[in-house]
């Protein structure tokens, strides 16, 4: 495992420019159709949003991890924070749009020194799913983390969290050593409070990805094993998980070149094209907004430095009208959301 960012080891790969460089060039200049080409076939070019229902606010690339797949390139040394300021320019659109679905994400969102103020404040907005998506860690990486659970019960947080296996071995593998066990801790603390129990309204879900150059497999056969083995080994529970496909950007890109697997990963993703998950990915009904306040279509899109294609760009400007009457930005990566049952950051989608 790396313990420092692409940033903080001045790769290449920290430049978006270069990301997109390699993605639009090589094998998809000789052999495999462009994204954009792709979906000419099935009529669904250009791809523009529908209803939005997703408002995604990424609070900081900031984190206690420094996972091996990490599409954000987020990490202890990475300072971009989200300022107050900022925040209550979202808090402004949060409680006027028409979405209902917000998105805490990061990085640890919670790392973030104005997280619990903003989550108070968002949680008065009458948002219908308030999501964090926390890495687990974070809560037993620090005493002043320990009351989490809690503090997402008061405000009825919906936990999304990161659980690459039921394994030691590959969770580690992935995330780093004594990530795991930390991670087995953490969720024991959340079902302790009420999360993920039968019956219970306080959500608990996990996501998978993917530890190698492979494609997740069928979601609700993953699901039934992770239950099965964290019930089984550690008597925990949660209520769904979401099979996420690895975007071949950022960390991951990295690990696929350094690993000699990229073109063959990128073979698979275009293989596996499915035309009736084009339709239902997440850029079709989510906004992004990155932790300086940029708008993007998606989260992979604010990593690649690619805005939305509107004259409103940035929070501060925003205009659900204009946003909604715009072409969606695309390029290679995502065929990885629309490979086999498709991916987004809710899981499969067709």
């Amino acid at each position: 495992m790396k313990t420092q960012s692409l940033h903080k080891r001045h790769s290449e790969l920290a430049q978006a420019n270069r990301q997109l460089q390699i993605l639009s060039n090589g094998i998809f200049v000789e052999e495999l159709p462009t994204f954009a080409d792709k979906i000419k076939e099935t009529g669904h070019f250009p791809l523009r949003p529908g209803t939005l229902e997703v408002l995604q606010i990424n609070v900081g690339y900031m984190c206690n991890q420094v996972c091996e797949h990490c599409h954000v390139d987020a990490g202890p040394d990475r300072k971009e924070i989200m300022t107050w300021e900022t925040m209550e320019l979202c808090l402004e659109v949060i409680r006027n749009t028409g979405a209902h679905t917000l998105d805490l994400t990061g990085g640890a969102p919670e790392m973030n020194p104005n997280f619990r103020r903003f989550v108070e404040e968002a949680s008065k907005a009458g948002i219908q799913d308030f999501i964090v998506r926390s890495n687990l860690t974070i809560i037993r990486a620090n005493k002043k983390y320990h009351d989490l659970p809690e503090f997402f019960k008061k405000h009825n947080v919906h936990v999304v969290s990161s659980m690459p296996h039921w394994t030691r071995g590959k969770t580690d593998k992935q995330r780093g050593d004594g990530v795991f066990d930390a991670s087995i801790e953490a969720l024991k603390m959340l079902n302790k409070v009420g999360y993920g129990m039968p019956g219970s309204d306080l959500r608990l879900d996990l996501v998978y990805n993917p530890s190698g150059a492979f494609l997740p497999g069928d979601q609700a056969s993953m699901e039934k094993d992770f239950k099965k083995a964290l019930m089984d080994d550690f008597g925990i529970q949660f209520h769904n998980l979401f099979a996420i496909t690895n975007l071949p950007i950022s960390r991951f890109l990295d690990y696929l070149i350094a690993s000699d697997n990229y073109e063959d990963y990128m073979y698979q993703l275009v293989e596996a094209f499915n035309p009736s998950a084009v339709a239902n990915v997440m850029c079709t009904n989510t906004i992004s907004v990155s932790w300086d306040g940029w708008l993007y279509d998606c989260d992979f899109n604010q990593m690649l430095e690619l805005k939305v294609d509107s004259k409103v760009q940035h929070i501060r400007d925003y205009n659900e009208a204009i946003l909604n009457d715009r072409n969606i930005i695309i390029s290679q990566h995502c065929y990885g959301c629309t490979a086999g049952a498709g991916s987004s950051c809710q899981g499969t989608v067709a």
